[in-house]
This record gives structure tokens, C-alpha cells and sequence, in this order.
């Protein structure tokens, strides 16, 4: 039986996973909050946590009113 997974780390994960793919690139911007939060089913701050979590470890950089996009740096294991 697997455990539960909170959304905020199953949002990390599939970002991840898009990176790792080649389906997100180095300089790719990520859709807007509430275009993920429609995706994964959840509020604007369980994917603003996520996507907050991948900047800090470098994977993601946001770009004051530009939007969030991919650095390029492969993915953690955190």
C-alpha cells in the first residue's frame, strides 16, 4: 500500500518529470498559477509552495511579471 502524497509534492514531482522528459527545457515558461492550480485540482497556494520549493533548489527561476520558467539545472532528489 502506497502512503498519501500531499498535491504540493505531487505537483514538484510531475514538474520534475517534464524537466528530466525533455518536455520542459532550459528558458521554457511555466503556465500561470491558476492555470496549474486548474490542472492539479488545487488552490493557488498549494502550487505557489511547489513552484516557491523549485526555486529554492534552483530549478525553476520567477521573473518579477514575467512568470516562472525552467533554469536548466537537473532535477534534485529532495
Amino acid at each position: 500500500m502506497t502512503g498519501y502524497v500531499p498535491t504540493f509534492r505531487l505537483v514538484i514531482n510531475d514538474i520534475r518529470k517534464s524537466i528530466a522528459s525533455g518536455q520542459l527545457k532550459a528558458g521554457d515558461k511555466l503556465p500561470s498559477l491558476p492555470e496549474l492550480a486548474d490542472k492539479y485540482d488545487c488552490s493557488v497556494g498549494t502550487v505557489r509552495r511547489a513552484i516557491e520549493h523549485l526555486q529554492i533548489t534552483g530549478e525553476l527561476q520567477g521573473r518579477q511579471g514575467k512568470g516562472t520558467f525552467v533554469t536548466g539545472k537537473k532535477p534534485s532528489d529532495d
